[in-house]
């Protein structure tokens, strides 16, 4: 016998199907032009960044501006690898990435498990002996990738150019994203231990150092198709299943974060927002439940950004500088802190007001002026509903909902009575 689907599930994967199936009919038809198409595409995939930092800063309570910073590393790691392919059948960068996030992963959580059990360690020696082991496994790295390059240059040339694409592309989405989680633990290792207030000016400070890094890319980095300032060209556009892929994706963050806070973790991470001290003192490891919230929400930025690069088909320091930064943080704020309902809500909404909507309903020539239409909207929105528009509001499926009392027997119900009389 098949189990019972769930009706609050079904209500929910039945909506977002739908709401996918729509989209490509109304395209199919012309009604969704390719502009609107790019911008539900980029709400989509912002709604995926955001995600990631509601997790942080929603569910765990950390104040952080970083999650820019990861999802340009993750748009330029993605968009390298495929650059590389589409362009010159070269594997050199999908090989070299993906031997590095395999060594560097594994590497991390041996020396995870090993350092745990030394006390007195502070974070900053830890850091350096992951840093040394993260510079060792990339050397590695390169020279293993470096030699299976033609042996895998050989296999997917040999396959039809969109199936040999398409393994590429989802590689190197997935490898953007283990690449910005890897580098967001290496980077929590100090940060993690200062305060709120100074956690959020640390990520901010790294998101800069990443945008200074991608300004330099070709020069101090020595990737030249990169191009550094003036930006990277003949990134291969995903058209015909693009909007498949991102919206893919977007549930698979979904329902990994959905059932990421339903679990022990979830109830744990939690924990720590509501009261640090009061968590320390029931036996959670804080430092652990922080660096991993911290380590998946980067994750997802990085996920995020490998879709973006193959939807715009163009990245620019720019697009990362630390305006841009604020994004994500005015998503959730906007949606409601701890809600992922609002979150993706907001997501599509912010977008579409911004950059379509105001551009609709402003005079030529004055279509700048939506940077300060909107924030007057946000700030009257926040003044007459601090907590957002969702507050904590969660559609049935993302809310965690108690199961059903059982119903005793009849013969037990009625015997209950006499038991305690007697």
């Amino acid at each position: 016998m098949f189990k019972k689907i769930d009706r609050n599930k079904l209500v929910f994967f039945g909506g977002l199907i739908g709401f996918f199936l729509v989209i490509q009919v109304l395209q199919l038809m012309g009604i969704v032009t390719s502009f609107l198409s790019t911008i539900l595409s980029m709400g989509t995939v912002l709604a995926i960044v955001s995600l990631g930092l509601n997790l942080i800063y929603g569910f765990n309570g950390q104040f952080s501006l970083g999650q820019w910073g990861f999802y340009a590393i993750g748009a330029y790691s993605a968009a390298d690898i495929t650059y590389r392919w589409s362009n010159n059948q070269d594997t050199s960068a999908l090989m070299v990435l993906l031997f590095s996030v395999v060594l560097v992963g594994g590497a991390i959580m041996i020396l995870y498990r090993t350092l745990s059990r030394l006390r007195g360690l502070d974070a900053l020696s830890a850091f350096v002996v992951y840093l040394l082991a993260t510079f060792g496994f990339v050397f590695l790295a390169v020279k293993i990738g470096g030699a299976l390059t033609p042996a895998m240059n050989a296999v997917l040339g040999a396959l039809p150019t969109w199936l040999s694409f398409t393994i590429v592309y989802i590689l190197a989405v997935l490898i953007a994203g283990l690449v910005a989680a890897e580098i967001s633990f290496l980077f929590g290792l100090p940060v993690l231990t200062l305060g709120s207030d100074y956690f959020g000016i640390a990520t901010l400070g790294f998101s800069i150092i990443v945008k200074v890094l991608l300004d330099n890319s070709d020069t101090l980095l020595g990737f030249e198709e990169m191009k550094g300032a003036r930006g990277m060209i003949g990134i291969p556009k995903v058209d015909d299943w693009g909007w498949f892929a991102v919206f893919a994706f977007f549930m698979l963050v979904v329902v990994v974060t959905r059932n990421l806070l339903h679990s022990s973790f979830g109830r744990a991470i939690i924990s720590v927002r509501e009261d640090e001290i009061a968590a320390k003192a029931m036996g959670i490891d804080v430092g652990f439940y922080k660096t991993l919230t911290f380590v998946i929400g980067s994750l997802f930025a990085g996920l995020a950004g490998g879709l973006y690069a193959h939807v715009n088909a163009f990245l620019h320091p720019d697009t990362f500088n630390f305006i841009r930064s604020f994004d994500p943080l005015i998503v959730v704020v906007l949606g409601g802190l701890g809600s992922m309902t609002g979150t993706i809500f907001a997501s599509y909404a912010y977008l579409l007001v911004v950059e379509w909507l105001l551009r609709q309903i402003l005079p030529p020539g004055f279509e700048n002026w939506r940077f300060v239409v909107f924030p007057v909207i946000l700030l009257i929105m926040m003044l007459l509903k601090p907590n957002g528009l969702f507050g904590n509001f969660e559609m049935p499926f993302l809310r965690q909902l108690l199961p059903p009392l059982k119903k005793k027997p009849a013969a037990e119900s009625a015997a209950a009575p006499q038991e305690a009389a007697q």
